[in-house]
Parts: structure tokens; sequence; C-alpha cells
């Protein structure tokens, strides 16, 4: 049995924002941001598994580093529970295999599954196995979303163009004020 007061290491994986309301703790509200780490007690945690959609959140959203605490919580979760963004990324390498990857489309959580979709596309995933094996799982199309964001980023720097120099100039200004040798004519009307 795990201490109430012991603080476990909580990360939001999801892309998105987490949040929920404990109301037997004074409607305590908690939030992460995507990526975002936390220790809260094993208390909260508990209490949060009790209210609607709290072990959704927990087993779906929320990666919980304390095997104790999942076993308590969620009882028996699959290895793809604890994948983290490194092991996303191997999975995605040369040396992840396209069975591990289907294994990991069919038993991760959603949050895992966000992972595998951002960083297909951030990578540029260039197995195209793997590409298909996401879009049937999944029905995201790894080559669209490349593609969207190549145009993308073409269009963005089109609308902000940086202009550079082709050559050096042939006088460079000086940005130093001279004396003047005589007063400025001042016309009046």
């Amino acid at each position: 049995m795990i201490e109430k007061n012991t603080l476990i290491k909580v990360t939001n994986r999801d892309s998105g924002g987490v949040g929920y309301i404990i109301p037997d703790l004074g409607n305590l509200y908690r939030r992460f941001s995507p990526g975002e780490t936390k220790n809260l007690p094993y208390e909260e945690l508990e209490k949060l598994s009790w209210i609607p959609g709290g072990k959704r959140i927990l087993k779906n959203y929320l990666k919980i580093d304390n095997e104790d605490a999942v076993n308590e919580l969620l009882g028996n979760v699959e290895p793809e529970y604890y994948y983290s963004e490194e092991d996303v990324r191997t999975l995605l390498s040369p040396k992840g295999t396209l069975a591990q990857l289907e294994d990991c489309l069919q038993y991760a959580p959603d949050g895992v599954l966000e992972l595998v979709k951002k960083i297909a596309v951030e990578t540029k995933l260039n197995d195209i196995e793997k590409r298909d094996a996401i879009k049937k799982a999944l029905h995201f199309d790894v080559s669209a979303a490349i593609s969207i964001n190549e145009v993308s980023k073409e269009e963005e720097e089109e609308e902000h163009p940086v202009n550079k120099r082709r050559s050096e100039p042939i006088k460079t200004a000086k940005n130093t004020k001279g004396e003047r040798k005589a007063a400025p004519i001042v016309i009046k009307k």
C-alpha cells in the first residue's frame, strides 16, 4: 500500500492540455500543459481515479512514473503505457520493427498514439510500411501531414521574406556626427 503523501512523478504525454477537478480535495483544480511533469501526492491520483473520467485521464493522457501506483490505480497495463517520447522516436527509427509499431498502434494509450503521429511528421518518417501502418490504424496520413507542413512553411516564408544583400555597398555610411563649420541657414517667412 502506498502512503497518501508519497509524491509521484506524473507527465502529460498528450499534445493538448489536460485538466481535472477533484471535489473530495476541496475542488482542487489541476492543469497540465503538453509535456509538463509534476510531482503529485498519491492521494490526489487515487481520488482522481474515483471521479468519472479520471481513470481514462490516468490511463490515456497522463503517464504515472511509479509502477506500484500504476498497478494499484489501473491494474495491469500494456508495456506501451510506459513509452516515453524517446521510446517512440526509437520505435519510428530503423531500430524499431514494423511489428513493434503495429503492437504499439494496437495497445498504446491515446497519449502515446498522439506522440506517434507528432514524431512521425516531425521526423518525416521515411519508412513507407510504417507510414501505411499508422494510416491504417489511426486514420492519419503521415505523408499528407508532412506535405501540408512543407506548404505552410513555404507560404510563411513568402509572407515574410528575409532580404539579404547580394554584395557590399560601394560606400558605407558612417553613423557619426561631424562638426559643422557654419550654422545652418534658417529661412523665415
